[in-house]
C-alpha cells in the first residue's frame, strides 16, 4: 500500500512537471509571436538630411551637367523675329550637336552678342563660313564652291521685305545672320559677322505657348529663287 501511495505521487509530480514545460513553451512562443523584431525606424532629422543629401545630388550630377552642356531654357525677348518667335516665348536650346555638327543655313541660334556678351540674341543663319553674300535691295544672293553664279534665296517666312546694302566675304569660322524681322532687328547687316565662338545653340523645342509647342522650330529649308532651277540649299 506505501508503495502505491508513492508511486501515485511520483506520476502526480512527474505530469505536473511535463504541465509546467509545456506551459513554458506556450509562453515563449507567444512572446516570439507578440513581440516581432521591427527595424529602428529613423528620426524626422534623420529622412530631412537623407532626402537632402539626395535633392543635391541629382541637381548637381544630373540636372545642373544637362544644363550647362546640353540644353538649357531661355525666353525671346523683343520683336526681332516676328512673326517666327514673339517676346515671351520659351525655348530649349540645344547645346550640344553644334559640338558634332556644323552649324547650317536655316537653323534658328542663340549666340552672345559679339559687342557685349553679358546679352544673348535669337537670329537666323544666312550666309556659311568662306560664301560671299550680297544684299541688294531685298534680294540676297549666295555665292560659294558649289554655286559660284550664286544663287538667291526664297526666304517664304518673311513678312518684310529685307533692305541693306551688303558685300561681304565671310571668313572660315564665320557666319551671317539676320532677325526675321528685318527692319526691327539688330543683325549682321549692322554689327557685322557672327563668329562660331559666340554661338550657344539652336532652338530645340518652342515649350510655350502650348499652342504654338514644337520642335526645332523656325527652322528652314531654302530653294533656289524660281528664276533659277530649284534644287535645294543646306538646310
Amino acid at each position: 500500500m506505501t508503495q502505491m501511495r508513492h508511486n501515485t505521487k511520483q506520476n502526480i509530480a512527474s505530469r505536473r512537471k511535463r504541465v509546467y514545460t509545456y506551459l513554458e513553451m506556450l509562453e515563449q512562443n507567444e512572446k516570439i509571436v507578440d513581440s516581432p523584431k521591427l527595424p529602428p525606424q529613423k528620426s524626422g532629422m534623420s529622412v530631412f538630411f537623407s532626402e537632402l543629401v539626395r535633392f543635391i545630388f541629382i541637381a548637381v550630377f544630373i540636372v545642373l551637367p544637362i544644363r550647362i552642356f546640353i540644353a538649357q531654357p531661355f525666353i525671346v525677348s523683343g520683336a526681332s523675329m516676328d512673326p517666327t518667335f514673339a517676346s515671351g516665348e520659351y525655348l530649349i536650346v540645344d547645346e550640344i550637336s553644334y559640338k558634332f555638327e556644323q552649324p547650317q543655313r536655316g537653323d534658328v541660334i542663340i549666340f552672345k552678342y559679339p559687342l557685349d556678351t553679358s546679352k544673348y540674341f535669337i537670329k537666323r543663319i544666312i550666309g556659311l563660313p568662306s560664301e560671299h553674300l550680297t544684299i541688294t535691295g531685298s534680294t540676297i544672293v549666295i555665292q560659294n564652291a558649289e554655286n559660284p553664279d550664286g544663287l538667291t534665296l526664297n526666304e517664304t517666312y518673311l513678312t518684310h521685305k529685307t533692305f541693306g546694302d551688303v558685300d561681304v566675304v565671310l571668313g572660315v569660322n564665320e557666319y551671317f545672320v539676320l532677325g526675321d524681322n528685318r527692319p526691327a532687328s539688330s543683325d549682321s547687316r549692322i554689327w557685322g559677322s557672327l563668329k562660331e565662338e559666340f554661338i550657344i545653340g539652336r532652338a530645340l523645342v518652342r515649350l510655350l505657348p502650348v499652342t504654338r509647342m514644337n520642335l526645332f522650330p523656325g527652322s528652314h529649308t531654302y530653294f533656289i529663287s524660281e528664276e533659277s532651277t530649284t534644287t535645294p540649299l543646306s538646310q
